[in-house]
């Protein structure tokens, strides 16, 4: 395509089309395709033009200490990001809008901004009186951190640069920037992509730390944090269900600390509260014993976390069973009632299922099988799992119950809430508890079946 050229770009995979179409092509999504200007390919003479430099080699040992990293003193946002934001670095947090992105940003901005210790927050959604009433809402107005309302990435860099070099850079949110280098409009992946890059930079370049703040839309009409991710160096997602009022702040790439770690948080009307014990939280009160709930002991990152799975198995009155899943994999459920019947002989498949993990909170280890096999179990025989038990381990397509990692923090964590017993693979050591160490689902339908529970 030579050079000055229009490409039809999708705002949902980034593919480039030579004509405009009702559908891309790549990913099957609608009306994604905007017209935006094309970067010339390599090989045309405007890539010939352009001759490098020579840049110096270095050895691989580390010259000195390890950058300090820069905590903000909201827990569990340092516990997610690996003790603290690096100098230089770049974090991008993603979340569907309204979920408090902006309000966990301004806490942590808050807490972090000292008289040695400076913090830039730039909005370029929302007026500055708009952030000054949300900063009163939460308590943290006399903060010293500085407010700056602005769109365009080159104004932003002229204002930051003309003094010292922030600790920390704040920019809400990316889909709001743009740069005058490009025709296209803002929110469109070049002008993502390009804004971020800019900024990216400067992090580099002046030691501070960049955290950028993407929205993700289910139509895919504005380029989300996936058309940057591979630019920044820790990637956030800011999760939660708006009946709830529970957060989950969720690292899936950190490249200065460990992915998959989790931080809980509780919204209300004056900002978002720390949850120190989110077990206790997601557990709730459990005083009655109704068949069909199983409370499954889980690792998130590396915190150990004990949730509820509730199951509801119900005749069904179509030709097609019915099947509900929320918080969990309705796939890993299809193979889960598949074991049951060819390797338990249950004959659940045949009736309608409602899945469901309380609090709001989303599991994807396969742990959770067998706690999900007792929860169906539970249900679908009428007996309740006794309140003082916890369910871990991998269900095999075989029926056998395979270990769970970290088996040892699951139990210390369920032995500090009091838990007595628990169900949980053969092989499994512990301390403290009674163990029920099963080796297939049929050895776990047969244990639920017994009177004594």
């Amino acid at each position: 395509m030579a050079r000055g050229a229009l490409a039809f770009v999708c705002q949902s995979c980034g593919s480039a089309h030579a004509k405009w179409s009702g559908q891309c092509s790549d990913c099957g999504a609608w009306n994604t395709l905007i017209e935006e200007q094309a970067a010339p390919p390599a090989g045309t003479s405007a890539r010939r033009s352009v001759k490098g430099r020579p840049f110096a080699l270095e050895s691989l040992a580390h010259s000195g200490e390890p950058p300090k990293r820069r905590a903000t003193a909201v827990a569990e946002f340092d516990r997610v990001t690996g003790g603290g934001l690096v100098p230089g670095s770049a974090l991008l947090l993603g979340g569907d809008p309204g979920v408090g992105k902006s309000t966990l940003i301004l806490q942590a901005l808050a807490a972090f901004a000292k008289p040695k210790q400076t913090a830039i927050y730039i909005s370029g959604e929302e007026a500055l009186d708009q952030v000054r009433l949300r900063a009163a809402r939460m308590g943290v107005a006399k903060s010293s951190v500085q407010l700056g309302s602005a769109t365009c990435v080159e104004d932003i860099l002229a204002t930051i640069s003309a003094g010292s070099p922030p600790d920390i850079l704040a920019i809400d949110s990316i889909q709001t920037i743009w740069t005058s280098a490009l025709e296209a409009a803002p929110g469109t992946i070049a002008q993502v992509r390009t804004a971020t890059q800019d900024l990216v930079r400067y992090a580099k370049a002046s030691g501070t730390a960049v955290i950028l703040v993407g929205h993700v839309t289910k139509d895919g009409q504005i380029a989300g944090p996936k058309a940057v991710e591979h630019l920044v160096d820790a990637v956030l997602y800011f999760e939660g269900e708006r009946g709830h009022q529970f957060r989950i702040l969720r690292a899936v790439k950190n490249r200065f600390g460990a992915t998959d770690e989790i931080g809980v948080f509780e919204m209300t009307g004056t900002g978002l509260n720390e949850v120190a014990n989110p077990s206790a939280l997601f557990l709730g009160d459990r005083s009655g014993l109704a068949p069909g709930a199983a409370v499954f002991a889980g690792i998130e990152g590396t915190r150990p976390l004990l949730s509820e799975i509730q199951a509801l198995v119900s005749p069904s009155s179509y030709g097609s069973p019915r099947r509900a899943v929320i918080g969990w994999d309705s796939g890993r459920l299809a193979m889960i009632l598949a074991v049951l019947d060819a390797r338990a002989g249950l004959g659940i498949s045949s009736h309608d299922i409602y899945l469901n993990v309380a609090g709001g909170l989303k599991i994807a280890e396969p742990a959770a099988d067998l706690a999900a096999a007792a929860a169906l179990i539970s249900s679908f025989t009428g007996r309740p799992l006794p309140k003082e038990c916890v369910v871990f381990g991998e269900v095999a397509l075989s029926g056998d119950v395979r270990p769970a990692s970290q088996a040892e923090a699951r139990l210390k964590e369920a032995a500090k809430l009091g838990f007595t017993r628990a169900v949980v693979p053969s092989g499994t050591k512990a301390e403290g508890l009674r163990l029920e160490r099963i080796a297939d689902v049929r050895a776990l339908a047969k244990l639920l079946a017994e009177p004594s529970g």
